[in-house]
């Protein structure tokens, strides 16, 4: 089963060295799953989230042109597995040749996959034993206020 998720936002988590590490929140039936994510990519979702697109094409504005060009689309992204506190995730991609579909996946990290599918308007879903496993109920702790670039 898979859990349809929404981009809270970007935040910042603290390390206890005091250290700011980048994380994307993603919510779903109301819990909340932390992603920690680098700086680029951070930097990445975010400006596409708040519609600041930079002169020249970013990299997933370069892979989502790829993919347009050669008849593809973005249909979803899923987040499906976490091992060892990793996240893993997939692209899939829709191509038509000849008038018929074409289903594709691709490994990917969840933050690539996040940062095309703010581009591409997908859905993206997180499967339920990522969810059992790294959620938490929003309820029990205050997201991080969105739109901070302190990682930077």
């Amino acid at each position: 089963m898979e859990y349809e998720a929404e981009i809270h936002g970007v935040g910042v988590s603290w390390c206890d060295f005091g250290t700011a590490t980048p994380v994307v929140f993603l919510t779903s039936h109301g819990n909340y799953v932390s992603i920690n994510i680098s700086p680029d990519q951070a930097h990445s979702i975010q400006s596409e989230l708040q519609d600041e697109r930079s002169e020249r094409p970013l990299s997933h504005d370069l892979l989502l042109n790829i993919v347009t060009e050669l008849g593809g689309a973005v249909d979803k992204v899923t987040i499906d597995d976490i091992s060892g506190g990793t996240f893993y995730a997939q692209i899939h991609i829709q191509r038509y040749v000849d008038g018929q579909p074409h289903a594709y996946s691709f490994d990917a990290r969840p933050s690539d996959g996040i940062a095309l599918a703010v581009r591409s308007n997908c859905p993206i879903f997180i499967s339920e034993m990522v969810m059992d496993s790294a959620s938490q109920p929003i309820e029990d702790s205050t997201l991080y206020e969105t739109g901070s670039t302190e990682w930077e």
